[in-house]
């Protein structure tokens, strides 16, 4: 159960990242020069690029990464109600949204902190095992 707790939250934020990233597909325009929709795709990942640096520092500091990716998941979570809300007034459709984009960050964020106080390798749990 142990591994599980220290491996969920890592596969799932790489997952989520993976899903952010898809999103920088829509600079590709014919109408562009190749050039311009590199810099594009590339504008568009420094989202993904930053929860990856964010991802790096909970995979090493578990419980600060947590906080971070509770934060994260929260604000994300707030702002694509709002936005999308704004848009679609359309309930559930917001929801479903802000769920399947925020959610996983604060999943994840949970996860870390989990593991953190419960995980492998935990100063408290192997001073109080031996």
């Amino acid at each position: 159960m142990k591994k599980a707790i220290h491996w969920i939250p890592r596969v799932l934020t790489i997952i989520a990242i993976l899903f952010v990233s898809v999103f920088a597909l829509d600079s590709f325009a014919p109408e562009l020069t190749l050039k311009q929709q590199i810099l594009g795709f590339l504008i568009h990942l420094i989202p993904s690029f930053i929860l990856l640096v964010l991802l790096i520092v909970a995979w090493k500091y578990r419980f600060a990464g947590g906080v971070i990716f509770i934060a994260i998941g929260i604000a994300m979570s707030m702002f694509l109600f709002i936005m999308n809300f704004n848009r679609n007034p359309d309930l559930w459709v917001t929801l479903g949204i802000m769920a399947s984009i925020g959610f996983p960050f604060f999943i994840s964020g949970i996860l870390f902190v989990v593991d953190h106080f419960f995980g492998e390798g935990n100063k408290v749990n192997s001073q109080e095992s031996k």
